[in-house]
């Protein structure tokens, strides 16, 4: 499993559109699974907290989650978790691998200028890669690796990236394959964070948690019903499925014996919400779950779509 680090960085007080009003924003730190393009878990913090404080607790919570025991899963994080105490602190006391794209300062472009071009590894026209060696200064762990890859055909038009890595990974397959994956996260954000986690109010962590983790379990049912549901649905942000889907539905409730039956009126995908949601409780009890609702006083709950 890779799993990224995202910061989002909204400073308290700033005002994100032209025209809107200046509100608090919350300082919110997700590890996103790239495989199910999910969160595993998130942690936050007053808008002082840096991102190298921050990514040690979130790591934890992640490792007591996926609980890894062979191998090192790969954290794929951007460049603000490039610092020598974070790296040191990834390597030696989390069972995780980081990979995280190294500044482009003069000095390291110096170094990539003066490497052999007999080091580099042609993976196919155009691309190819080397690793070497890497010692941060400052730092007291490692060892670490320098992942390199360079594009273009003429060495007139080459051009280097450089990542670093906390073991001797396979650095065409980390480079190319792996770190495009993390930018499934701004996906994440640009479909969900009109959900509330964005914004906060207070100050005053518990709270602020609360009102986190209640926009979490709404987006977790989103997700499941825009796999259910299809496109065009399945590719709307959580602001386009409140404007168009959501709030042009009418419906009533009524109950019939032990269960609570919701017939909505005027949805869209129609069929498919036939398919997946009529007759729940048979459906739920094919699946080996109980129907009932304990916060509904055991009641089950089905649906009817016109």
């Amino acid at each position: 499993i890779h799993n990224r680090i995202k910061t989002a960085k909204t400073a308290n007080g700033s005002q994100k559109e032209r025209g809107s009003q200046p509100s608090k924003m919350a300082q919110t730190f997700f590890c996103i699974d790239t495989d199910t393009e999910q969160p595993l878990c998130f942690t936050t913090g007053t808008s002082a907290r840096t991102v190298t404080k921050a990514t040690p607790e979130l790591l934890k919570l992640t490792a007591n989650i996926l609980d890894p025991i062979a191998g090192k899963p790969l954290i794929l994080a951007d460049n603000e978790h490039y610092t020598c105490e974070l790296i040191d602190w990834v390597s030696s006391q989390s069972p995780f691998d980081i990979l995280v794209p190294m500044k482009k300062k003069k000095l390291l472009k110096k170094q990539l200028l003066n490497i052999s071009a007999d080091s580099f590894k042609q993976r196919w026209a155009g691309y190819a890669t080397t690793k070497i060696p890497y010692e941060m200064h400052k730092s007291f762990g490692g060892p670490y690796y320098e992942f390199i890859q360079r594009n273009g055909e003429k060495s007139d038009e080459y051009e280097y990236s450089s990542f670093l890595c906390t073991s001797d990974r396979n650095e065409m397959e980390d480079m190319a394959l792996n770190f495009p994956d993390r930018w499934h996260i701004e996906q994440f954000f640009n479909n969900y964070q009109a959900l509330g986690w964005k914004r906060t109010g207070t100050m005053n962590l518990n709270i602020q948690y609360g009102r986190m983790t209640m926009p979490l379990f709404a987006q977790a049912a989103i997700h499941m019903m825009r796999q259910r549901l299809g496109p065009p649905i399945n590719t709307w942000d959580a602001e386009h499925i409140a404007k168009d889907f959501l709030k042009g539905i009418e419906g009533d409730i009524r109950t019939k014996d032990n269960t609570i039956i919701v017939t909505f009126y005027n949805a869209s995908n129609l069929e498919s919400l036939k398919a997946h949601y009529e007759n729940l409780p048979a459906k739920l009890q094919a699946e080996g779950i109980a129907p009932n609702v304990p916060w509904l006083y055991d009641f089950k709950i089905d649906f009817r779509f016109k």
